[in-house]
């Protein structure tokens, strides 16, 4: 099954919609990166599909993207420079452990879904959503 054909189009609507939310509590950006496969260590795959996206190119540096890998079974988050300044270490742990529990039951559009969510939320405490906050990066899905 190709990346774009592993959700159904409903799928894709609920994690761009978790977007679309986790975005309304924070200054922060959230995208979200398919593929098929993952060749070496997947947060060093992560880091160059995040620059290949332009996504440290936000005002604050505050991009962040869940990136996943069907046929490799793995993913990562991974965050910009800007959140790295703020937050402490393992600031990723929980989320990751809680995206694993539901991908490990088959349950991959709850499991991005929920760590979307739970990204925003503790994005809003460091990037607080302003009156004046644009969307800097598309919120649909990306696929390779």
């Amino acid at each position: 099954m190709s990346a774009e054909k592993f959700f159904t189009d409903h799928q894709k609507e609920v994690i761009r919609k978790a977007i679309e939310l986790a975005e309304e509590k924070t200054s922060g950006e959230i995208r979200v990166h398919i593929e098929q496969k993952c060749k070496g260590d997947v947060l060093k795959f992560a880091e160059k599909v995040f620059g290949k996206l332009k996504m440290q190119e936000t005002k604050e540096r505050n991009g962040v993207l869940f990136f996943l890998a069907i046929d490799s079974r793995v993913f990562a988050i991974y965050g910009d420079q800007g959140i790295h300044d703020k937050v402490e270490n393992g600031f990723w742990n929980v989320i990751s452990e809680q995206m694993e529990k539901s991908f490990q039951k088959g349950n991959f559009t709850e499991g991005l879904a929920e760590g979307i969510t739970m990204a925003g939320s503790q994005l809003a405490k460091y990037f607080p959503h302003q009156k004046n906050d644009k969307n800097e990066l598309s919120n649909e899905i990306s696929f390779k």
